[in-house]
């Protein structure tokens, strides 16, 4: 089993994260603050917090899933006491090699939980099964890529899902239980 400490050792914690921020740093916040967990999310995550697990997570802050989901983590994470360092894709190629979405997209962010051995317990990411759902029904009218429509389309496409997943709550409880469901089987 690889050990990922090195990897962890080289992230920065969540504050030099958000504060390095040049790009959505507004809609992570505005996240962030929005959403809470409930009490019974809390307990569970108390309960979790002898697993003392850590977590290293591959992002950028141009990425619209981060964007939500970074917020949403670094709430469960207050509750059950998970360390986390945030790594910049693009500066972590060997690393984001390992974890490649269906084989071939670096797609992020990549979640990797990991023990105090730094040996890998769980993944997460890019998205939860209910965001990706999301995604794929307000793609499904753009054009191909060498379309002409196609950038007006993409870019028309990137307003509406920023738009949503920066403010649709059931989504959030979504993503929340997507990740604590990972955390639970780590």
């Amino acid at each position: 089993m690889t050990n990922l400490k090195p990897w962890f050792e080289k992230g920065m914690n969540q504050y030099e994260y958000i504060n390095s921020m040049q790009v959505h740093k507004e809609n992570l916040l505005k996240v962030y603050n929005g959403f809470q967990l409930d009490e019974a999310d809390k307990e569970l995550l108390h309960l979790l917090q002898e697993k003392e697990l850590k977590a290293i997570i591959l992002a950028a802050d141009w990425c619209g899933d981060a964007m939500v989901n970074l917020p949403i983590l670094m709430r469960i994470a207050d509750e059950a006491l998970l360390e986390t360092r945030y790594l910049i894709r693009d500066e972590n190629l060997e690393l984001m090699d390992q974890y490649l979405t269906n084989g071939k997209a670096r797609s992020i962010p990549i979640i990797i939980f990991v023990n105090k051995e730094f040996e890998e317990v769980g993944k997460w990411g890019p998205r939860s099964p209910e965001a990706q759902a999301v995604a794929d029904e307000l793609k499904a009218n753009i054009p191909d890529k060498d379309s002409p429509q196609y950038d007006a389309a993409f870019k028309a496409f990137i307003k509406s899902f920023t738009e949503r997943i920066t403010t649709d709550e059931v989504l959030w409880r979504d993503i929340k239980n997507s990740i604590i469901a990972t955390i639970k089987n780590a």
